[in-house]
């Protein structure tokens, strides 16, 4: 099968049922998604070593010669051992073969050749099992070929049970001596200044190393070779919205825009000033808006998407901002009608679309939007829902943009011409994360926070250390209520004795010393058990004394919408004094009474979850206090977690903290479709430089030559990259 190329189908290239199975283990379906398949690791295959010397466990290469070979059935259990003795003059070795007798036409006496393995025992006597092997006619060719083959490293691949490392390795060398010529993606100048190698060149070094020092310059230029080709597609994609006509929804004097500043009783922060600025400018632009607001928790983003929804409506255009949750849609809707006030919601009717309204509820809202009478939707997924249609859909806001994917982003933007744009995010993104995961889209970042915020103190009650302090938990929580402020308490289930009720375990769990009476079966421990749940939390603070005047209620996302807005609703008019929650208030939640947040077993939150979830206490003019409950040990990855939010509230820095911490796997997320998640060599963390360097070089290319006719293999390669879907992708994001 000569000539492959890297766009070539698996099956055609290895088979349909290998090509299956390597589709199931990791999602290749070509041959060039297979070579992007790259090792994590090589191995050695020792220096060749005299049986005689052979060290146990340890891989070894000999040069021998079969003295004997035989099969025998085994009593034990069912099928053959083929038992073969080899010698290298010196000393003598057993070689182990289970259910292969076809090898004893091969391994027949008087045959030299080169073997391979890990040296083992049985009996006391050593041996290999199942050793790789080459068999030579001449001994004086075997010992050059074993010289060669121990310097050389094993690459050792990412494998599954049904597709191990030694199949996908020889797979890939099967691929790579059928694979044709293949044009380079990075351009010949770009190559030259930076030492790299020919594409087809780093291939077969980083699959096929000779020795340790064709793996650099393999790993150097197929890394570059990812950075160039993914920002150059963001880029591309950049071009692609940029060619689309928008409709532009000026502001006008003494319009929507100027009424609502007129009413608002505060000054807007410069941050919030220059962001709006940026957006305004963007709507009267020749193409639509695709613009990324990042912010801390309660810095005023839902107030500048308020502000661009009003230039919109100026022209009869109506704005769908979607929400990730019912509560937070909600929340958002409240926040709205109260901003614009009594004059303005009647000519602007904010409108609630969620699929949990009642039908007769739901209808008349449809066709609030359809008639174009709701210039401001606010909704769930229910705004995608084929039977929503809108009169003129001229801006989309995707709020807490991580909870959507990219289709459901798309079948939104749909709805109307060339929509403008705008994502928000609390969760501040580090530098480099933007750049690749959002680098088609332009950033603004609101740092300044609103005047009046009395700030938010954080601590960690490090139960590992001292045990004692779990009951002043409680105790601080009861404290703070006496002086008509709300809490909130944070667990990471619904139910911990239901998530556990399968796990045995050797002993109870005992609680830390100190905790209140009742509190020994859920109290947290060492094990990996989640020990907090919503249940638990409320019935244990039902039997303490100090909590039995205390309005207590619990909120989760299994509960029904109706029921989970009427509790949010009463702890916003302060009939409850302790939310007893799930992470379902991570967002959105804005209740400036709210004082204080116990989080419990904080370490099985991530720090971005921490800061947003403290974001909820300390809104209005009360201090808020945080308490981050743990078991972690000192020195742990989770406690590390745990202290790096307790230790600052600057979001941004805490964004790099996790960064560092998770790596970005888990920043980036699932969430967002096609070559978004799917880093292969290149680390965010890592490669901050060469990210920026790809992406200046990128820009020069396509400033350059925009259509790619004079780089035919960066087009191929942004063709094999993007396919259909995945390009489709990047045009939804």
């Amino acid at each position: 099968m000569p000539g492959l190329s890297l766009a070539s189908r698996l099956d055609g290239a290895i088979g349909g049922k290998t090509a299956a199975a390597f589709d199931r283990a990791f999602g290749v379906k070509t041959v060039g998604e297979l070579l992007e398949h790259y090792p994590r690791r090589y191995a050695r295959r020792g220096e060749l070593t005299p049986i005689s010397t052979l060290p146990l466990g340890e891989p070894v290469t000999i040069v021998a010669e079969v003295v004997s070979a035989s099969e025998r059935r085994m009593q034990n259990r069912r099928g053959s051992l083929l038992e073969v003795v080899i010698s290298d003059g010196d000393g003598r070795l057993s070689l182990t073969f289970f259910n292969q007798p076809w090898r004893l036409k091969d391994l027949t006496p008087g045959r030299r050749g080169i073997f391979s393995g890990k040296v083992g025992e049985y009996r006391r006597q050593t041996q290999l099992t199942n050793p790789d092997y080459e068999l030579f006619d001449d001994i004086a060719e075997a010992r050059a070929e074993a010289e060669v083959s121990a310097k050389r490293p094993i690459p050792i691949y990412p494998a599954t049970a049904t597709v191990p490392s030694p199949l996908v390795q020889k797979t890939i060398s099967l691929v790579l001596d059928s694979l044709g010529d293949i044009d380079d993606p990075l351009p010949a100048d770009l190559r030259a200044r930076r030492g790299l190698l020919p594409a087809r060149a780093a291939l077969e070094q980083i699959h096929r190393p000779e020795n340790d020092d064709d793996i650099p310059p393999a790993v150097a230029t197929l890394r570059m070779q990812e950075a160039f080709v993914l920002q150059t597609a963001l880029l591309q994609q950049r071009q692609f919205v940029r060619a689309l006509s928008a409709t532009k929804r000026p502001a006008h004097p003494g319009g929507l825009l100027e009424r609502f500043d007129r009413i608002l009783p505060f000054e807007l922060t410069p941050d919030q000033q220059s962001v709006g600025a940026q957006i305004q400018s963007d709507m009267v632009g020749d193409w639509p808006m695709n613009r990324l607001v990042q912010g801390e928790v309660g810095s005023g983003k839902t107030l500048v998407a308020l502000r661009a929804m009003l230039q919109v409506a100026e022209s009869g255009g109506q704005s769908a901002l979607i929400a990730p949750t019912e509560v937070l849609a909600a929340q958002h809707l409240r926040s709205i009608a109260r901003m614009l006030g009594p004059e303005l919601a009647p000519e602007l009717m904010p409108t609630l679309l969620t699929g949990q309204l009642p039908a007769a509820e739901r209808r008349k809202a449809a066709l609030r939007v359809a008639s174009g009478q709701a210039r401001i939707v606010v909704g769930t997924h229910a705004l995608l829902s084929s039977t929503t249609t809108f009169a003129d859909l001229g801006f989309v806001v995707v709020d807490e943009q991580h909870r959507f994917g990219v289709d459901q982003r798309e079948a939104l933007r749909a709805k109307g011409d060339s929509p403008h744009t705008l994502v928000l995010t609390a969760t501040p993104i580090p530098r480099t994360v933007a750049m690749t995961v959002f680098g088609d889209l332009d950033v603004s970042t609101i740092r300044t926070m609103p005047a009046g915020r009395a700030g938010i103190q954080s601590f960690v009650a490090p139960l590992a250390e001292k045990p004692s302090w779990f009951a002043r938990v409680w105790d601080r929580v009861a404290e703070e209520v006496a002086q008509g402020r709300q809490a909130f308490f944070v667990c990471a289930a619904i139910d911990a004795e239901q998530l556990t009720a399968d796990e045995k375990t050797d002993e109870p769990a005992d609680a830390p010393d100190g905790a209140p009476d009742g509190a020994a079966t859920v109290a947290p421990n060492e094990t990996n058990r989640t020990r907090w749940g919503v249940v638990q939390v409320e019935a244990l603070l039902s039997r303490l004394p100090a909590f039995a005047d205390i309005r207590v209620e619990i909120l989760h996302g299994k509960m029904p919408s109706d029921e989970k807005d009427a509790v949010m609703q009463a702890f916003a008019r302060g009939d409850i004094d302790v939310l007893v929650a799930t992470t379902v208030i991570e967002v959105g939640v804005d209740v400036p009474n709210a004082s204080t947040m116990v989080i419990l077993e904080a370490d099985r939150f991530g720090v971005s979850q921490l800061h947003q979830l403290r974001g909820r206490v300390g809104r209005g003019g009360l201090p808020g206090l945080c308490l981050l409950v743990t078991e972690a040990a000192p020195g742990t990855s989770s406690r590390a977690r745990v202290d790096a939010v307790a230790a600052t509230l600057d979001g941004f820095a805490l964004a790099e903290v996790d960064l560092e911490l998770r790596g970005e796997g888990d920043v980036l997320g699932g969430a967002q479709s096609g070559v978004r998640s799917s880093l292969r060599l290149l680390r965010v963390v890592t490669d901050a430089d060469l990210i920026t360097e790809a992406r200046a070089e990128g820009e020069r290319l396509l400033a350059d030559d925009p259509a790619l006719q004079r780089h035919p293999g960066l087009a191929a390669a942004l063709e094999r990259r993007l396919g259909v879907e995945e390009r489709a992708a990047l045009a939804k994001s």
